[in-house]
């Protein structure tokens, strides 16, 4: 997934607002399965589990029985048809997720060969926010960044100035 495009930048500022709200003898439940980012929490002394690349908006079984502590969800729920049900089920205290956010000069996301590669969802941050609040989240801390490209032309530039990511760490209300 990653072959030509490792997110340094976004793994970075990820890893480092984990850190500034998670200890690091906590127990996640990462949803989706193990990836790159897994494996650098895993480098940070978190005790990490990932979901097994069930379809989550029709199995919530292992999100439901769970005892992690902590769930992350990093561009996961863009993915999702139902990101409700899913945060609803959520049994730990503490959520970490990130979401792309919607960019207004350019359509949502979809892979034309791989059908779990698609953006349902493309969040404004207000959205994620009402969404959060919805189902039983209060945000305590959220950050946004933008993901500039070395290639030329309008989007690229527009790149540099609209921010691309947004994270929130939340606790269950």
């Amino acid at each position: 997934m990653y072959e030509n495009t490792f997110p340094n930048k976004r793994f970075k500022i990820t890893a480092e607002f984990l850190k500034k709200h998670i200890s690091s003898d906590s127990k996640i439940l990462d949803l989706g399965i193990e990836n790159p980012f897994s494996k650098i929490m895993k480098n940070m002394s978190y005790h990490v589990q990932n979901t097994q690349g069930e379809d989550l908006d029709l199995d919530t079984s292992t999100i439901v029985n769970s005892d992690a502590d902590v769930v992350t969800a990093f561009e996961i729920f863009e993915h999702l048809l139902s990101p409700f049900n899913v945060l609803q089920s959520i049994n730990a205290n503490k959520l970490v997720a990130s979401v792309p956010l919607r960019l207004w000069f350019s359509p949502a996301y979809r892979s034309k060969t791989d059908m779990w590669d698609r953006h349902y969802h493309e969040f404004e941050d207000w959205q994620f926010d009402w969404l959060l609040e919805k189902t039983g989240w209060k945000i305590i801390d959220r950050k946004k960044w933008t993901n500039p490209t070395k290639k030329l032309g309008l989007r690229p530039i527009l790149r540099w100035f609209t921010p691309r990511y947004y994270i929130v760490y939340a606790e269950r209300v």
